[in-house]
């Protein structure tokens, strides 16, 4: 994946988050590990991009 890509997932990923949050609230949220799930997706996003910011990490050394 490049830095592209991994930048839309983390917008997916926080759009997602932001609609479990929503239907929690409501009540309707079948499936309460979801909103833990994403987050860790989220973190882990955030943290290949950090890494490759930093130059710890190159774009050609990501797997999907």
């Amino acid at each position: 994946m490049n830095e592209l890509e991994l930048k839309t997932k983390l917008d997916e990923n926080l759009e997602a988050l932001q609609n479990l949050k929503f239907q929690q609230a409501l009540q309707q949220l079948e499936d309460g590990t979801m909103i833990s799930k994403t987050k860790k997706e989220i973190a882990q996003i955030k943290t290949v991009l950090n890494e490759y910011n930093l130059g710890i990490r190159t774009m050609e050394g990501i797997k999907e």
